[in-house]
């Protein structure tokens, strides 16, 4: 939950913003900031009322320590209950509002994430290490309650993803597993490995917020889209009629495709939700940095040094490298249970 001073010092800059002109021209933007402050204005409000409760709480209780006669200590003891409940009361609101508060922050308001797994470094391995990564997440989401659905995905002969893009939805998704964004490093003997020795391979992974359809807005005529044959493993043509989809957006150059549903509108449907969240990425980066985008902060060039966490499979451990913090129970991890590693990053980045 945030302090007081942290909700400070966010009105005060969402107060800043609010006064810049230019946003005069962004309604959406100014109705975003307007939102937010009305919900913090009634947190520190009612922050203010239940001081000035804490304090008339402690003048009735010097009262009733000071010795005085009867009916001034019996007035008080029925002041400091009353005072107790309201305060409660009060302490009740205060975290609905706070929790309110939390619905509109910038990173709550997307009601999707899509996320982008790559195998780096490692040949077949780090396709293997690739879809062990979306199964991990995937089975985090069924944890969580969370939708799920492939959106594309390329797979290997021996069970392994070259790459697979997927999408959560859950308006809390995006603020959970946004730092799960980088190389992700894994040391382990490869069951094709016949002297026992330990291969380190690396997958990337790229966390999108999928913006609403306010945010982005994509003009028909600023598509290309091509249909072509689904592949399978090794690059075959897995159907005989052309029902995948590669859009190309002409004002970005950005390219995204689908091809892991059965017909040419359900692969244009996901295809468009991979490319809504990359423009809006890109969009966000020009926006953030002149030098670098946030994509390729995120991903790197996935090479092993890159690194964000390593699985370490014959010590059984997991070791995340900004926190310097190491777990020993990989297998369960791997299962899904990622909830300690994405609280220990939550609080590792909130303070």
């Amino acid at each position: 939950m945030l302090s007081e001073e942290e909700i400070k010092k966010e009105y005060e800059s969402l107060l800043k913003q609010l006064s810049d002109p230019e946003l005069v021209s962004n309604w959406e933007k100014f109705e975003e900031l307007s939102k937010r402050k009305k919900v913090l204005e009634e947190i520190i409000e009612k922050q203010k009322e239940i001081k000035e409760i804490e304090k008339q709480i402690k003048e009735s209780k010097s009262i009733l320590s000071s010795g005085e006669d009867g009916e001034l200590v019996v007035l008080a003891e029925a002041d400091v209950e009353q005072l107790q409940e309201k305060e409660k009361t009060l302490q009740k609101e205060l975290e609905e509002s706070l929790n309110d508060k939390e619905e509109v922050r910038p990173e709550k308001r997307f009601d999707s994430v899509v996320i982008e797994i790559r195998a780096g470094t490692g040949g077949q391995e780090a396709a293997l290490f690739a879809a062990d990564l979306f199964n991990m997440y995937s089975k985090y989401a069924l944890l969580k309650g969370w939708k799920q659905k492939v959106l594309d995905s390329h797979s290997t002969d021996l069970g392994g993803v070259k790459e697979i893009t997927f999408e959560i939805k859950d308006k809390n998704a995006f603020s959970e597993l946004k730092h799960e964004a980088g190389v992700h490093r894994v040391q382990r003997i490869p069951e094709t490995e016949k002297s026992g020795r330990i291969h380190t391979s690396t997958a990337t992974v790229a966390i999108l917020p999928k913006p609403k359809a306010t945010e982005v807005k994509i003009r028909p005529e600023d598509l290309k889209i091509d249909i072509f044959k689904s592949s399978g493993p090794g690059g075959q043509n897995v159907n005989k009629r052309e029902t995948a989809v590669r859009i190309t957006h002409l004002p970005t150059g950005i390219v995204v495709a689908s091809q892991t549903e059965r017909t040419q509108p359900r692969n244009k449907e996901n295809a468009l939700s991979i490319l809504a969240a990359r423009i809006y990425e890109k969009k966000e980066q020009e926006e953030i940095s002149k030098i670098a985008g946030k994509r390729k902060i995120q991903i790197g060039g996935a090479e092993r040094a890159e690194k964000i966490r390593t699985y370490n499979f014959p010590q059984g451990r997991i070791t995340d490298h900004r926190i310097k913090k190491t777990w020993h129970n990989l297998g369960s991890i791997l299962d899904g249970n990622i909830y300690p590693i994405l609280k220990s990053l939550e609080n590792y980045y909130a303070n």
